[in-house]
């Protein structure tokens, strides 16, 4: 009996290796085949910390600090931009930082040409640019990623809530000079102006001015930077009467000024809605911008493509800009 047990399990225990072989392998097979469908890692709102890299998928697979395209463009683009290098590096807000230090509009189209600058997030160029670029020969690819409009910032307690074109137009040409002619207290308009290569210079000649003059303002009603515009206005000696011009995103995102609102225009307050619907009169596209020979394969093109795509303009959308789409 003893024998016939020992046969019994020396012919069974072959067996039940063999099953616990196939069980091994079977587990091992179910992990290969689950883990690529594992639930991606979303990628966290700004300022929530160090997302995972390369959040936008394979597109960026070949862009490295290493080759990282040199960015620069127009202030208020700043966010964009590292926004752009958040998605496509996978650092933190924070460390973004030193990949979008922006050098202004005028500045950043001459470092595209000086070949200082591989990728622009810009506003539209001054005509003393597009004067450059004619005399150098120069050529670029420039596409439409986003929308924004020129805007009206005046003391919160003025009682002028809106004016149409034409009072604008009146008041930056000199014609309109007291806040009494336009509804308000009878006080001397204090209208500040941006330096001549300014992006927001350049909307409001396009925009609001046309083919008419505007005054030469005196030299401390000139602001060499937007920041400086609306804390001359915030905090000018007689602040109630003074008026100035910045872009939507930065004077209601970036730095709306304390004390300071936004003026409607033909009764229509500026809004994302107001921009995107162009119900707001003053609005003009923004741009990615490269040299138009840049190669196909290059990391600067491969963003320019990705911002004008729908991944591209979901960022710029989930950033706070109005997409073109």
């Amino acid at each position: 009996m003893r024998n016939r047990n020992r046969k019994k399990c020396m012919l069974t225990l072959p067996l039940a290796l063999a099953v616990i072989l196939a069980l091994i392998l079977c587990a091992c097979h179910v992990d290969a085949v689950e883990s690529p469908s594992a639930p991606p890692s979303q990628t966290p709102t700004q300022g929530s910390g160090t997302p995972p890299a390369n959040t936008a998928g394979p597109v960026f697979a070949d862009i490295t600090r290493d080759n990282y395209p040199r960015v620069d463009g127009s202030t208020a683009a700043i966010p964009l931009g590292e926004a752009l290098a958040h998605e496509a590096l996978g650092l933190s807000r924070e460390a973004c930082a030193d990949y979008a230090a922006f050098s202004g509009t005028t500045s950043a189209y001459t470092a595209l040409m000086d070949g200082n600058a591989d990728l622009l997030l810009i506003y539209e160029p001054a005509q003393q640019t597009l004067d450059d670029k004619a005399a150098r020969g120069f050529a670029w690819e420039m596409a439409p990623i986003g929308r924004d409009a020129l805007v009206f910032l005046v003391n919160r307690d003025n009682p002028v809530t809106s004016l149409t074109l034409g009072q604008l137009r009146d008041i930056y040409a000199g014609k309109t000079l007291n806040w009494k002619d336009l509804g308000g207290e009878d006080a001397e308009i204090m209208a500040f102006q941006r330096n001549p290569t300014a992006g927001s210079q350049t909307l409001m000649e396009k925009l609001v001015m046309g083919d008419t003059q505007m005054a030469k303002p005196p030299a401390a009603f000139v602001e060499a930077t937007m920041a400086g515009l609306i804390r001359a206005i915030a905090s000018y000696n007689n602040t109630r009467q003074a008026i100035g011009y910045s872009v939507y995103y930065y004077a209601h995102n970036m730095n709306p000024g304390d004390g300071l609102r936004l003026l409607a225009v033909d009764g229509v307050e500026p809004t994302n809605e107001t921009i995107r619907d162009g119900a707001y009169p003053f609005v003009n596209d923004f741009y990615a911008v490269i040299r138009a020979d840049e190669p196909a394969d290059s990391p600067a093109r491969t963003l320019f493509e990705y911002l004008t795509g729908d991944s591209g303009q979901a960022l710029v959308a989930r950033e706070g800009y109005v997409a073109v789409r």
